[in-house]
């Protein structure tokens, strides 16, 4: 999308981000995690540390594709990662990885991942 670049047509940092956040949400709701029923129990995934290598810029017009895996679950965190690349060519724009803290609000304390999740993440790991 034309919002999504700079004045010279190249995607802007963001646009990789708020694509990545779109994907991280739909793993998760894959993965059988409900954010809103959580949400009603107190409780919220928060990224807590974000790694992102911009390898290669995309460019306006260019179609993209994300690609994501819930790649392990610890005690209290959840760690995700990302390819976003080229849908015509499968060149890598992008690779990241996002660790989230379930935390209960409002105290912010952290809490543990439900087995469930852990399941999850080493069927798809």
């Amino acid at each position: 999308m034309f919002y999504d670049t700079d004045c010279g047509g190249v995607v802007h940092n963001l646009a990789y981000l708020r694509w990545i956040e779109e994907c991280r949400t739909k793993l998760a709701a894959g993965a059988g995690i409900d954010c809103a029923a959580m949400a009603r129990e107190g409780l919220y995934t928060v990224v807590v540390r974000h790694e992102i290598d911009y390898v290669h810029p995309a460019s306006l017009s260019e179609k993209i594709e994300v690609m994501g895996l819930l790649e392990r679950a610890e005690k209290a965190s959840l760690w995700f990662c990302f390819e976003v690349r080229k849908e015509e060519s499968g060149e890598v724009c992008v690779r990241a990885r996002q660790r989230l803290a379930l935390v209960r609000m409002p105290s912010g304390r952290p809490c543990r991942i439900p087995e469930e999740w852990k399941s999850a993440a080493l069927e798809r790991g």
